[in-house]
C-alpha cells in the first residue's frame, strides 16, 4: 500500500484516483489549489501530476518543497488549443513539459508516462482490441521500476509497458498528442491508445 497524492480533480485525476483505491492504495485527490495540492503532496510519497500540461509547470513548481525525494508521475500534456477545443500546438516544442519539471525540481524523480492514450485506457488498458503500450521516461531506474510496479496494480501487463529511457524522451511521447485531434474528429471519442508493434 502507497500513499498516492493526485494532483487534478478532472476526468484524468478521478479515473486514477478511483482505480488506485480500488488497487489498495491510499490516494488523496486535490484540486488546482496550491493549499490542497501542497497538503496532499506533504503526506504522499507518490505524486501525480493529473492537472492541466499548459498550467502544470508554474503549480508544481510551487510545490518544489513539498515534491523534494519523491516520485513525480506526470501524465499530462502541455499544449495549447485549437478553436474546437482540441490540442493544435505544443507549448515545449523541442522539449517537453516532463524535461521541464525535472529541471525546475531537481531533487524530484520525475517519471512520464500514459500520455499516450485517451485516459479511460490508463485504467483498463484491456478494453482495447489490440495491446497498448505504456512508454516511461524519466532518470531515476528506481523510480522507474515504482512507476511500473503501480502501472501492473492497474492492469498493465508487463509486455505492454516500455523503458524508453531518460526524461529526454518524453518529447517523443508528448508530441504524440498531435495525433489526438485527427483520431478524435475520424472516429470520436472511443478509447484508444498508442501501440508498439513488436
Amino acid at each position: 500500500m502507497t500513499d498516492i497524492a493526485v494532483l487534478g480533480n478532472g476526468r484524468v485525476g478521478a479515473n486514477l484516483a478511483a482505480a488506485l483505491t480500488r488497487a489498495g492504495h491510499r490516494v488523496t485527490v486535490a484540486d488546482r489549489r496550491t493549499g490542497a495540492a501542497a497538503d496532499a503532496a506533504r503526506g504522499a510519497g507518490i505524486v501525480i501530476n493529473a492537472t492541466p500540461g499548459a498550467g502544470s509547470l508554474e503549480r508544481l513548481t510551487a510545490l518544489r518543497e513539498e515534491l523534494r525525494g519523491k516520485i513525480l508521475i506526470d501524465v499530462s500534456n502541455a499544449t495549447t488549443d485549437g478553436p474546437d477545443g482540441l490540442p493544435a500546438h505544443l507549448l515545449y516544442p523541442g522539449s517537453s513539459l516532463a524535461e521541464r519539471l525535472q529541471e525546475a525540481l531537481p531533487e524530484t524523480h520525475v517519471v512520464k508516462t500514459l500520455n499516450t492514450m485517451l485516459f479511460p485506457v490508463m485504467t483498463a488498458p484491456a478494453i482495447l482490441t489490440h495491446p497498448p503500450t505504456a512508454f516511461l521516461s524519466g532518470e531515476d531506474p528506481k523510480a522507474k521500476q515504482t512507476v511500473h510496479d503501480l502501472l501492473t496494480d492497474l492492469g498493465w501487463r508487463k509486455q505492454w509497458i516500455t523503458d524508453l529511457g531518460g526524461i529526454l524522451t518524453a518529447r517523443a511521447t508528448e508530441a504524440a498528442i498531435l495525433f489526438v485531434p485527427h483520431v478524435i474528429r475520424s472516429s470520436g471519442l472511443a478509447p484508444f491508445a498508442l501501440s508498439l508493434a513488436r
